[in-house]
């Protein structure tokens, strides 16, 4: 498999027939909006408009620059177009028996590929199989100036362009235009086995922690105030071995982390607004008021309450995290503010690859 290393422009030739058009369109698109100083709103399958501030711009849509580019299954790696279907690459992938380690949430059959990055939201693996960004072996952008740019490659050993292309990940398109990810992809587990017991808070928070100690395949721990839900993924003799010493109450169908991971359980079904609060997995249960369900073995942790960002925010804080308003509300800064330094650093870098502003502006920050 080929790999590239290292950030320059016009490193690749766009492809040729109808994908050269739709190419050949962005460079017309981004150039005059630059020239006219006009923002863009980058769309791909519009399944997370919910998601940041409010979206402001011309529509530029990305779901016509499709397709997968290399895919070696030996290599672990998938380089796709982005506005390639989710559910067209998993498909790909699962046909090899292989998948996106960081179980990405489908909050719509149109989403894609560049949203998932873009976003940089991972599902209910995301402890044991890494975050998004940790997939992200490469990328392809075009910058403000329409300029082609590539960043990182197509081989896990490339190191070189890592932690450009990693930025991408959770920048909510406001670096530049992803054009082509090249991802990290993980073998489907041979068994997998989903495992609960009835309990209460203080004894499930007990369990996670000790079950995270010990050497078990998991790949998924949630507990939604009644049940704690533990998965169990890997080699059958594994799986087996933990079911047999951990002795569980019952064993459920695989169904809840779909629904977990999509935000259809019935937590979910609600008009409060919902917090993800991102904290230290040993954290105490946290003083605040709301509904609560924990994910990722207690790292993450939704919450619907109606309390103030000041109090949620300060409670995050304090157990070794931070909060986010994913949905709803009136906060109009829905990530956590930045500090004087982290805003400075926000901006040099916003500055490098979109120093006319005008990708997704303010949709992570007014201002941003």
């Amino acid at each position: 498999m080929n790999s590239s290393s290292g950030g320059s422009a016009n490193s690749a030739q766009p492809a040729h027939g109808d994908l050269k058009d739709v190419y050949d369109n962005f460079v017309g698109i981004v150039t005059k909006a630059r020239e006219a100083h006009d923002p863009l709103n980058i769309v791909g399958g519009s399944t997370k408009t919910f998601y940041g501030r409010d979206p402001v711009g011309k529509p530029l849509e990305t779901r016509a620059f499709s397709g997968i580019i290399d895919y070696e299954a030996s290599e672990l790696v998938v380089t796709v177009r982005t506005g390639t279907p989710l559910a067209e690459v998993e498909a790909v992938l699962a046909a090899e028996g292989q998948m996106l380690g960081f179980e990405p949430p489908h909050f719509g059959a149109r989403g894609t590929i560049g949203g998932v990055v873009a976003a940089g939201l991972s599902g209910p693996r995301r402890p044991y199989g890494g975050a998004v960004r940790d997939a992200v072996l490469g990328v392809v952008v075009m910058s403000s100036h329409a300029e082609r740019l590539r960043f990182g490659g197509q081989v896990m050993k490339n190191v070189a362009g890592y932690d450009v292309s990693r930025l991408m990940a959770g920048a909510m398109g406001t670096l530049g235009l992803l054009l082509e990810v090249s991802l990290r992809v993980a073998p489907q587990p041979h068994d997998e086995r989903t495992m609960s017991w009835q309990i209460d808070e203080a004894g499930a928070h007990q369990r996670m922690i000790e079950l995270a100690r010990r050497p078990w395949p998991l790949s998924a721990m949630s507990f939604d105030g009644e049940l704690l839900r533990v998965r169990m993924s890997g080699h059958r003799d594994a799986v087996h071995d933990a079911e047999v010493s951990l002795a569980p109450e019952a064993i459920e169908s695989a169904i809840h982390w779909h629904d977990l991971r999509d935000h259809k359980l019935p937590f979910f079904q609600s008009s409060e607004p919902l917090w993800r609060l991102s904290i230290l997995p040993a954290a105490a249960p946290l003083p605040v008021a709301g509904t609560w369900l924990w994910d990722w073995g207690g790292a993450c942790r939704w919450l619907k309450s109606a309390d103030s960002a000041q109090r949620i925010r300060a409670a995050a804080q304090a157990a070794g995290g931070h909060a986010t308003l994913f949905r709803g509300g009136a906060e109009d800064s829905p990530f956590t503010p930045l500090d004087p330094v982290s805003w400075r650093l926000h901006r040099r870098i916003k500055k490098i690859f979109d120093p006319d502003d005008i990708f997704n502006p303010g949709r992570m920050y007014a201002g941003f």
